[in-house]
Parts: C-alpha cells; structure tokens; sequence
C-alpha cells in the first residue's frame, strides 16, 4: 500500500466546484475575477469563493485560488486588499506565477503559497529557491519528464504537484505570445485565444506545402490513466487536472474515473487499465496523448493536420431531486433524448448503471415522449434510487 496523493480538480463556478468535491476530488482550484489567468471566464467573486470554501471545508476538503497572472503595474492596484480577503475566508492556498504577488502574499498574509506552472519549474535548484522563501508547494511544467519527476522528488524542499490530464499548450509552459500577437489578447494575463488551434496555410517560396488539409500546431490534451501507478511509486504530493472552462460533465467523469484508479492503485488492487481508459473517453472530445510522460514529445503527441474537437452530447440530464415514495427524479434536461432510450447513470455513490426509460413528462404533469428544450425540468420513474448532482448520459459507443 502506498500513501494516497491529493487528486485536485478545476472549477470554474460554484456548481463544478461541488460536482468535482462530491465526485471525489481532495481539493479543487478556482479563480476569482481579479489576479487569475482566466478571470474573464470565472464567476467567483469573493462571497463565491466564501461559499465553496465552507462547503469544501465541511466535507473535509480544500479550495485553493489563482491568483497567477503577470501583473502590468496597474494589475498591481488592489492585491493586497484581495489577498487579504482571501486569507479571512480561510481558502487553503493562493496559486501565484509573479514573484511580484509572491512577495506581497507573503509580507501582507499568511496564506500558503503554491507557485504556478507559469514559472516554468523543472529543476530541483529552481524549486528550492522558492522554498526557501517559504513556499509550500510547486506545480511542475508540463514538460517535466517521469524520470525527471524521479530525481526532482529525491531534491527538491517543496511538494510537488504534477499535472496529469487536461489540455496542453503549444509553447513551453503556456508562455506563449501567439495570442498577444495575432488577437491583442494576452495569454500571460488571462485572454489567451488559442490561436495554436487555429485553421493555417503553410506556405514556402511563396507556394502552399499543405495541398488538401490546413495545418495547425496545437497539441493533444494530456491523459495519464496508464501512468498513475508510477507517479503514486515516485511519491508525487497532488496530481492536477486542468479544464476550468469544461462542462460539469467533463468534470464528474474525469474525477470520478481517477480518483477510481488513485484507491485501487494505492490498495494494491489490480487494475483494470482498459475499464478506465473507456470510462475516461466518455469526457473526451479532442484526442490524447501522454504529453511528457516517456520523454520529449514527437508527431504523435502533435495535431499538425487536424483539429479534433468533437463536441459530445451523451450527457442528458442533472438530477435534482429524488422521491423515494414515487421513485420519480426531478431532472434538468441537457441535451435531446427520449422515451425508449437506455440511458446511464454516473453517480458518486456507485458504478455507472443503465436503464431503459419508459416515461417522461413535465413538472406540470404532461406526459412527453421527447426532451427537446436545453434546462428544461423533467421528471422520470427510475428502477433504482437517484439523488441529486448524479447525471444521466447516453451509453458510450465506441
């Protein structure tokens, strides 16, 4: 048996953050609409942020903020206020990419401190430095090899955290100015507008080399189901999952899938790779690939020739209420299913089970036989009890 690391999980408002505690993350990431690199996306104002950590606090998690951008000087107006607040609520650690905001936390508060994967740590000297200014822990660059993680483990003074799913960056360590360039929308202060993933000509000597498909740069996201085992045996403190821009579908899935793998792993349980690879691509909507795990990357972790989003809508339903006299759950539509269909439920309780629904109807009483309309209430009999935050999917055909 080996010691469990922290499974830390993104949010990007108040509903993801309690899906991804509720469906097994040990702590979750969020920010706030100031000092983060996706403020513009996020919908944490600070009486948000005081409501997930009570609700994360209650169930014997953490909650830890962004505070990540590249501060211009007038970015700097306010920090310390902020910082302030973010100690009186009590959030569990701040995620800082500036020394600038570093230094400020660390005179003005006494919140723990986590540097970003924006400064682009893959040395063991580097993250002493900053342990020695009383940083607590480190997110490693992406590019960080598991070898590397090895020797990393054995020197560095600081936790390490490693990022094992989610979405990659064309450039080393998100530093990049294609964004800024191209759209006047910096990537390093939250706007970035993945312009790595955009449709290009590719022309030399005046003449195109991509004759029939457009030629993109971007990478595959980062999964890691197969490397989990090594990163428990290196001793890794918390493994990270990015995509607080996804659906809470995406979100219930993925943390559900890993934190699976993490007990088993750490039970000496056999695993089952296969089981967790098909339950994993049922959040998936652009290809994979290990990043950096075996080493520097090659065309195969690339997507030079193709974009391959492929947006999914097996997730049906949220359930939001049950009765257990009626057997009836009151659900929230997503996408269009009907009568007749199988459908599957993904739970925090139990495994994924599927079952044939035989009726549907409205909240007034009228019985339907098709759920067209997107956050429309519904209700349904089920053969087996529900409860709210379980979510209802179309089963996954490979």
């Amino acid at each position: 048996m080996v010691d469990k690391p922290e499974l830390l999980a993104p949010a990007g408002d108040l509903e993801k953050l309690k899906i991804a505690l509720l469906y097994g993350a040990d702590a979750v990431f969020i920010g706030g609409k100031a000092f983060s690199l996706r403020s513009r996306a996020s919908n944490f104002d600070l009486s948000d942020i005081e409501e997930g950590v009570t609700f994360a606090h209650k169930l014997g998690k953490k909650i830890y903020v962004t505070t990540n951008i590249f501060p211009h000087p007038d970015d700097m107006d306010g920090l310390i206020e902020y910082l302030k607040a973010l100690e009186d609520i009590k959030v569990d650690a701040i995620i800082c990419a500036s020394s600038a905001v570093i230094d400020v936390a660390s005179t003005h508060t006494n919140l723990e401190i986590h540097v970003s994967t924006q400064q682009s740590l893959t040395n063991h000297k580097a993250i002493n430095f900053w342990a020695k200014r009383g940083v607590k822990r480190v997110v490693l660059a992406r590019e960080v090899t598991l070898e590397e993680l090895k020797h990393l483990k054995k020197h560095a003074h600081a936790d390490l955290e490693v990022f094992i799913h989610g979405g990659m960056c064309v450039s080393y360590s998100g530093k990049c100015t294609l964004s800024n360039t191209m759209t006047d929308r910096d990537a390093n202060r939250g706007g970035c507008a993945h312009s790595c993933r955009w449709n290009y000509d590719l022309f030399k000597d005046g003449e195109a080399l991509n004759k029939t498909t457009p030629f993109s740069m971007a990478s595959k996201d980062l999964q890691s189901i197969k490397y989990i085992s090594s990163l428990l045996d290196i001793g890794v403190h918390s493994l990270k999952i990015e995509g607080r821009m996804k659906s809470i579908h995406y979100i219930a899935t993925v943390v559900k899938t890993y934190r699976a793998l993490i007990d088993e792993l750490a039970d000496d349980i056999d695993v089952d790779i296969p089981k967790y690879l098909l339950e994993i691509k049922k959040a998936e909507n652009r290809l994979s690939s290990h990043g950096f795990m075996e080493g520097l990357t090659d065309v195969n972790q690339q997507l030079y020739d193709l974009r391959s989003e492929q947006p999914t809508q097996s997730f049906i339903a949220l359930v939001l209420e049950y009765d257990a006299t009626t057997k009836q759950a009151l659900i929230e539509q997503r996408n269009k299913f009907k009568c007749g269909d199988y459908i599957e439920v993904l739970s925090p309780g139990f495994d994924p089970v599927t079952f044939k629904l035989e009726t549907l109807s409205t909240e007034d009483g009228e019985t339907i036989d098709v759920a067209p309309h997107p956050k429309q209430r519904l209700i349904i009999q089920t053969p087996f009890p529900l409860k709210p935050f379980d979510m209802l999917r179309k089963p996954y055909q490979n």
